[in-house]
């Protein structure tokens, strides 16, 4: 006899998962250390199947070491919930015993699945939403790695030759970047001197080279002395902007990637007409929801989710007291909240808004957070009505129906 409304929790991870059965009622039926390989986890889902026919699965990582079992659970058009690890530990200190293993966390994810109804589903993913949720990830490292590189390069920089640190924005001029790669020390700046340096430059396609080969000699003039340790700072240097210039290339590529990509998402229109809304920018939003608004249920989830939806704080006689929600997508938030800023600059309404908003007495934070909110149910309603944003004409309603 089958056992209707079963629950099944994983614990993920790179190697092996644990997975917990649990029935309507809490009581445990299947306990199973299995291996992230495809065969043990068709023959797991096989054996949960076969002890009910409608079960419903619960995971606390939704990529990484889970990615198979995801796939494999959607391919076989199983009902799947994601929860997320910080609150599977929260839920944990509720349950009997201080001990930890991945059983019980498993069991833990089950009954969580079991007993809430506001745990985020998973559907077959949108292929080109995945895509780019890989492709902004990597160019986020990449500039992270850049911001780093440039962080030790001036102050490799700044431990010989301050002048020089001085004299150039070394993350905004590819210029500078090329005259390190050959000329980095005060001694060699001036034996080769403004006219050959400039030279030097110009044949390195290197833009204003006058200007640049005139500020550098100008800092190489400033220092005589020759600081110990020199030679090898001026190496590391040399590698550092190569670095830098490589990492600048793989960026360059990257967000070619990324364009193409986006630009092929069903929803791509919608979204780049919404104001201060570009490729990149668009390409974070699709892939940090998946380009699907129906798993979302509503604008007011969604913006939950972007912490741009206050929770009450309130106690005793305090009511009123809201504030931003502590569990968010700080990436997402940062999309919206830099969408809204460019949009100031370029759309009147979006300014008028934030206008009304500082006269309100909000401070300029406040008040482009309130934007980004008001922008949401916008894109939100787009998106919906798959229509595209029209200046000056009023605008679909999020919650309309």
């Amino acid at each position: 006899m089958t056992v209707p409304g079963l629950c099944a929790g994983v614990d993920a991870g790179k190697a092996h998962h644990h997975c917990v059965v649990i029935d309507a009622d809490g009581r445990k039926l299947l306990s199973r250390r299995v291996a992230n390989n495809e065969a043990d986890l068709l023959e797991l889902i096989g054996d949960v199947r076969a002890l009910a026919p409608d079960v419903l699965w619960a995971i606390d990582l939704n990529a990484g070491g889970g990615a198979l079992l995801i796939a494999l659970l959607v391919d076989q058009g199983q009902r799947l919930l994601y929860i997320p690890g910080r609150t599977v530990h929260h839920a944990s200190g509720t349950y009997r015993g201080e001990g930890k293993s991945d059983a019980k966390d498993a069991f833990v994810i089950a009954d969580q699945a079991r007993m809430r109804r506001d745990l985020h589903p998973m559907t077959a993913g949108d292929e080109i939403a995945v895509e780019l949720r890989i492709l902004t990830a990597r160019r986020y490292d990449l500039a992270a790695d850049r911001t780093r590189a440039i962080n030790r390069l001036r102050a490799q920089l700044l431990e010989y030759f301050p002048a020089l640190e001085r004299a150039f924005d070394y993350s905004r001029s590819k210029a500078a970047l090329v005259l390190l790669t050959g000329y980095r020390t005060p001694a060699a700046l001036r034996e080769c001197g403004r006219e050959r340096l400039a030279a030097w430059l110009r044949a390195r396609k290197v833009r204003n080279s006058a200007l640049v080969a005139a500020t550098a000699i100008t800092a190489a003039q400033a220092q005589a002395i020759t600081v110990p340790g020199e030679t090898t700072a001026a190496a590391v240097v040399a590698r550092l902007a190569k670095a830098v210039m490589v990492l600048d290339e793989e960026i360059t590529e990257t967000d070619a990637l990324i364009e193409d990509r986006f630009r092929r998402h069903r929803h791509a229109a919608a979204v780049l007409s919404m104001p201060g809304v570009g490729p990149l920018l668009g390409a974070e939003f699709l892939a940090l929801t998946g380009g699907d608004m129906t798993v979302f249920g509503s604008a007011d989830r969604l913006a939950g989710v972007a912490g741009l939806a206050p929770v009450p704080h309130d106690s005793g006689r305090i009511s009123g007291n809201l504030r931003r929600p502590r569990r968010y997508n700080r990436r997402l938030l940062r999309m919206f909240y830099l969408s809204a800023q460019a949009s100031i600059r370029s759309c009147p309404t979006s300014r008028a808004f934030y206008e009304r908003k500082r006269r309100e007495g909000k401070a300029h934070k406040q008040a482009i957070l309130a934007l980004a909110r008001r922008r949401l149910n916008v894109l939100w309603a787009l998106i919906r009505d798959n229509r595209t944003f029209q200046a000056g004409r009023s605008q679909p309603a999020a919650t309309a129906a």
